[in-house]
């Protein structure tokens, strides 16, 4: 993503989300989603974005609200 590589860093975040088996229940499988919701953001596709945003949203919606990054990712959420 740093190197705005957007269509490589899609597919390496959407390998994690195809091998969950793989990361189990490790945050990063969840986490997979929001970084795929910002690499579609940075890229202009805001269908695709929004999509990656609610589903990692719906994993977290019984998560503490006073979680920083589910506030960041609210507000990113927000600004699409």
């Amino acid at each position: 993503m740093a190197e705005h590589r957007y269509a490589e860093a899609a597919g390496e975040f959407q390998k994690i989300l195809d091998h969950r088996g793989i990361v189990g229940a490790d945050p990063i499988g969840v986490l997979a989603h929001l970084q795929l919701g910002r690499v579609f953001a940075l890229s202009g596709d805001k269908v695709k974005a929004k999509a990656a945003y609610e589903a990692f949203l719906a994993l977290w919606k019984d998560a503490d609200p006073d979680v920083p990054i589910l506030n960041s990712a609210k507000t990113e959420y927000g600004r699409l």
